[in-house]
């Protein structure tokens, strides 16, 4: 074995030293996140035994990091930088399996089109139908696709499932998921989908564990990352949520517009000359928080900001006076649709670390009764919302990696019971 790929002291501790295990990989355009979790166990453990990522893939400065150790430089193959990200993952899974077997690789599929409501092993017949889902999802579907080519490649006989993002919200009434268009474009398969669907999965385990019956009620679930969703459920199913056909739609989000009147769209090509990927560079990266501050897409760099002076000051203000007048207009539109509400939580990366986020989102929910309790909003609490509150507010994170895995083994044979 590589000493480079030997278990650290941490890792060894917690790793468990017989039975299968299950990989979830979790691809996008310039990162690949992966976790490995002990299929031995059941149920299955909800923290990986090993976990970390692959970062600034297709640009200098690529680097290998896993949870709880500094990222070290990943020199890649510059003529194709993600098949060797994949190579480098392959390696360091090889030398932690230690003889044992890899009995799955379960791996985040962004888009399942009309056909995939749920999980399913995939072969080259499912892997040619997802890739009719390209223009869908054109930040993850083409690279977590890559990765399921190469694996198919390379090791034909290792069992693979795609576990869909889309999935979650079949349960959407047909209201919910019609577009207006004409009928023929619903009949085409022209709907609104919704996306995060592993993240509202886990919540909708999570949630009733952590908050009982309350759970089972009207809930609003914040997926705030640089990709961004609101999802509405009852019964911990959902029936409404604010993306739609594509990952564009709802939430003003990192670097994506979120909703859009469609003749801004019109102008930009007929007027302004863009053409249609220039537009659509336009939609997916160079709008959002990005675009109306002109510095960057993370809230936390435009908190700072907004104090500035000047230009600099008043963009990063007007992006984050705009990102959360969002947020509040679709939570005000979810709580009619759902007729009130018990259960605001927020979760991923800015809705479980953005106190000041979550802070000015509450204050302007204040007309539902949200009380929210300051010093267990600093702290990140499971409840942050105070006891007279009318609605109660939490933080939950979210478990993708452990929703994926357990999907595949559920669908693979000789699997403990999900």
């Amino acid at each position: 074995m590589n000493p480079a790929n030997a278990l650290s002291p941490a890792t060894a501790d917690r790793y468990p030293s017989q039975g299968d295990l299950v990989l979830v990989l979790n691809c996008g355009s310039s990162s690949i996140k992966f976790a490995l979790f002990d299929a031995g166990q059941d149920p299955l453990p909800r923290q990986p035994v090993w976990n970390g990522k692959v970062q600034g893939i297709g640009r200098a400065g690529a680097s290998f990091g896993e949870t709880g150790a500094e990222p070290v430089p990943l020199a890649l193959d510059e003529a194709r930088p993600y098949h060797s990200a994949l190579a480098h993952i392959r390696e360091r899974v090889t030398a932690r399996l230690a003889g044992r077997r890899l009995r799955a690789v379960a791996h985040r599929i962004v888009h399942g089109g009309s056909k995939y409501f749920a999980p399913v092993p995939v072969d080259a017949e499912v892997l040619a139908d997802l890739r009719s889902y390209i223009p869908l999802a054109p930040l993850h579907q083409p690279f977590a696709l890559e990765a399921v080519d190469v694996l198919l490649d390379v090791q034909p006989d290792l069992p693979q499932v795609a576990c869909f993002d889309t999935a979650f919200h079949h349960t959407l009434p047909k209201v919910e998921q019609m577009l207006p268009l004409p009928y023929a474009a619903w009949e085409r398969g022209l709907r609104r989908y919704g996306f995060h669907g592993l993240s509202y999965d886990y919540l909708s385990v999570a949630l009733p564990e952590r908050h009982g019956t309350l759970a089972q009620g009207r809930v609003i679930a914040a997926h705030l990352g640089s990709g961004a969703s609101l999802c509405g459920m009852l019964e911990g199913r959902s029936v409404a949520t604010t993306m739609g056909f594509s990952a564009l739609d709802g939430l003003m989000m990192g670097t994506r517009t979120g909703a859009l009147d469609p003749g801004a769209v019109i102008y930009l090509m007929e007027i302004e000359k863009l053409s249609l990927e220039e537009v659509g560079r336009v939609l997916y990266h160079e709008s959002g928080l990005l675009g109306v501050s002109g510095l960057s897409a993370d809230p936390p760099v435009l908190l700072e900001a907004e104090a500035r002076q000047g230009e600099a000051g008043e963009r990063a203000r007007a992006a984050l006076a705009l990102y959360v007048r969002r947020i509040v207009r679709e939570i005000g539109a979810l709580v009619a649709v759902l007729g009130g509400l018990d259960l605001l939580v927020f979760t991923a990366g800015v809705g479980e670390h953005g106190v000041e986020i979550r802070r000015r989102v509450c204050a302007d929910l204040a007309f539902l009764g949200i009380a929210l309790d300051d010093q267990a909003n600093t702290r990140h609490a499971p409840l942050i919302s105070r006891p007279g509150s009318r609605v109660a507010v939490g933080v939950e994170p979210t478990n993708e990696e452990w929703i994926a895995a357990r999907h595949a083994l559920a669908l693979v044979p000789g699997a403990a019971p999900a």
